[in-house]
């Protein structure tokens, strides 16, 4: 295309010049920046380039110059600070819902964002010690068709799956569909959930999303339910691990230590009181599910359950049961 034919996009190309090229580090003379106008077929005098610049600037772009031997020009502000940026880019690079390639198209859209010599700092590895990146590339485009489905009031549909030994999908229902009405969706240690309500079952159920395989928003109306009854806040504070177990009023015994913890995991309305010397005594509604147990087992002698029975019992079950996985015989004797 001939150099004249582009002058009609000479603003254009002026305001791409200095989005992508210049930050505060990195301004351009106006010599420069008749230089890269040049690669677009623009030519450009002087005096036009500073009724130009004002143009941009009447229109909202936060130029600033600088002076020293020479004067350049700079874009000084834009809709995400470079520190902004970063935060994205770590929380798309350590997401464990993301694969590894969605996460670096995800990235390579966000350094569009600031200049080419910013975006080089968003070329960051970020490493969060236990965390897997998800192998469902899926997993993006069914989040995208819930949100419409909730949006809409209207029921999904999808095929939800296991991996086997060879790292291979076995889609449960021998590959049938399930059909429900989305309600919500959560975040649980790191894992991107779906909350649906079951008319059949009259219950709310939870879906891992990266298990999710060709979701789809369907025509049928969504299924109402009595938000009284089916406390969905509740259900996904009681979900530990999102592995739903019969809720029951516990009594724990947590180390001082372990405050910060405890009122992670519970919130700050927990009832928490004064018990044996170093330790404090916690009333909580908990599911009896291996994921509580677990994660209370983790904490060794620091943390104890302490009532009711059917809790106590279900946490010796799986204690025995692990040892003897180990060839280990334990005596489990009372430690309050």
């Amino acid at each position: 295309m001939p150099g004249s034919s582009n002058l009609k996009l000479k603003l254009l190309y002026l305001m791409k010049i200095l989005l992508e090229k210049t930050d505060a580090q990195n301004p351009l003379t106006i010599s420069e920046i008749i230089t890269e106008l040049a690669v677009y077929g623009v030519s450009a005098e002087r005096k036009s380039l500073y009724i130009d610049i004002e143009t941009l600037r009447e229109f909202g772009l936060d130029i600033e110059t600088t002076r020293s031997k020479t004067t350049g020009y700079y874009i000084a502000s834009r809709k995400f600070e470079l520190p902004e940026l970063k935060l994205l880019v770590d929380a798309v690079q350590s997401s464990r819902l993301i694969t590894n390639k969605k996460s670096d198209d995800l990235i390579q859209k966000l350094s569009t964002l600031t200049s080419v010599a910013q975006a080089k700092q968003l070329k960051r590895q970020v490493f969060v010690s236990g965390r897997a990146k998800s192998f469902n590339e899926a997993s993006y485009y069914s989040i995208d068709a819930v949100h419409n489905a909730i949006n809409d009031g209207k029921k999904i549909e999808f095929r939800y799956f296991d991996y086997d030994v060879n790292k291979n999908k076995v889609f449960r229902k021998d590959s049938g569909w399930y059909k429900a009405t989305p309600i919500t969706m959560c975040w649980d240690e790191d894992k991107y959930y779906l909350v649906t309500y079951s008319a059949e079952h009259d219950e709310l159920r939870n879906y891992r999303v990266d298990r999710m395989s060709d979701a789809k928003a369907l025509d049928e109306d969504a299924d109402s339910f009595d938000p009284v009854r089916f406390d969905v806040a509740a259900h996904i504070k009681l979900s530990f691990g999102m592995y739903s177990g019969k809720i029951i009023r516990a009594k724990l015994l947590f180390e001082n230590s372990l405050i910060n913890v405890v009122l992670d995991h519970f919130g700050k309305d927990v009832i928490m009181n004064p018990s044996k010397e170093g330790f404090i005594e916690v009333t909580a509604d908990v599911p009896i599910s291996p994921v509580f147990l677990g994660w209370m087992l983790q904490f060794g002698k620091r943390a104890a359950i302490l009532g009711p029975d059917s809790l106590t019992s279900a946490m010796r079950v799986l204690i025995t049961e692990n040892a003897e996985i180990y060839g280990l015989e334990v005596t489990l004797n009372p430690l309050i």
